[in-house]
């Protein structure tokens, strides 16, 4: 059977620059099943879903629906929900948790306030604090969106939960189907692609030490895709892999061309070149997809520092 992602693991499709983008993640427990838009389409009320996703739109805030992996019944009662929020922007990272009996309390939250990284609203509406567990992993599985997270997600997240890791959820659409299983780990929001389950595990180790793993990175989702593209560049070069030693400071030009500067907590600076180009040869975005197309993709050809030194590229 060929699908989205053994296509694009034939061509070997590059995963940095992949990621989606978010600058705080709002997450609702939402057991039974997903639709295709999971906040309308779902046991969650499709006018409290509908409210959720205008009150984000053009914040930074993503809304997604999370449930434990396993069996998804939901036998219409109204439990206890737990709702997190994480922003993911360096120098400010934090992962917040709650309880909510009624998901019609996100309503109140002050969504641009969240995406500007500020928790008060959070922990003020729904009694928050901070989360003082284990890193959150949260692996896509909706198979109505695309056959490939439900194939290769789920089976995933069992494996991650029954062998012992903590933190485990599935969500509803990290993009990027054609790379299943996908994945993203916050707090930090170092998003996941063609995972194994090993590879996650060396992900989350990781985290507990303030590092990011880069094998598998599709890009942190604080950051628009050239960002994310250069970031992982300067990384890469500089062998630097504390999660908040880099911060994308300036992004000039447009598409196809980007000149982005890349920051270090002790004031070095990478000016990064990044060009979008075209996936060849065309090909499926997402199973069922009627037409192939080419997705762009972020190529870096130079980084640099201020002095001149030419690292990679």
């Amino acid at each position: 059977m060929s699908t989205c992602s053994t296509v694009s693991r034939q061509l070997d499709e590059p995963l940095a620059a992949t990621a989606p983008v978010a600058t705080t993640w709002l997450l609702l427990e939402q057991p039974g099943p997903w639709g295709v838009k999971a906040l309308t389409a779902s046991h969650l009320d499709p006018a409290v879903g509908r409210a959720l996703e205008r009150a984000a739109q053009g914040t930074g805030v993503r809304v997604a629906l999370i449930r434990r992996p396993g069996r998804h019944p939901d036998r219409g009662t109204a439990p206890l929900r737990r709702v997190y929020a994480a922003h993911t922007v360096p120098g400010n990272v934090w992962l917040h948790s709650a309880m909510t009996a009624d998901p019609e309390q996100l309503l109140g939250l002050d969504f641009a306030a969240l995406g500007r990284g500020d928790h008060h609203t959070f922990d003020a509406v729904l009694q928050g604090a901070p989360h003082t567990g284990d890193p959150l992993t949260l692996v896509c599985t909706n198979g109505k969106r695309d056959r490939c997270c439900a194939l290769l997600g789920r089976p995933l997240a069992a494996e991650l939960a029954s062998s012992g890791v903590h933190g485990v959820w599935e969500v509803t659409h990290l993009g990027g189907h054609r790379f299943s299983p996908t994945l993203l780990v916050l707090p930090y929001g170092y998003a996941y692609g063609r995972a194994e389950a090993h590879t996650v595990k060396d992900a989350l180790h990781g985290v507990r030490e303030g590092r990011v793993v880069l094998e598998g990175c599709r890009g942190r989702t604080a950051w628009e895709r050239p960002g994310q593209a250069a970031e992982l560049a300067v990384r890469q070069a500089a062998g630097e892999y504390r999660a908040d030693a880099l911060s994308v400071v300036r992004t000039d030009g447009a598409a196809p061309r980007w000149e982005v500067t890349v920051a270090h907590a002790d004031g070095r600076r990478w000016h990064v070149t990044v060009v979008q180009e075209a996936g060849r040869p065309p090909q499926p975005e997402s199973c069922g997809a009627s037409v192939l197309g080419g997705p762009a993709r972020m190529e870096v050809v130079a980084v640099r520092e201020p002095a001149g030194t030419r690292l990679a590229g």
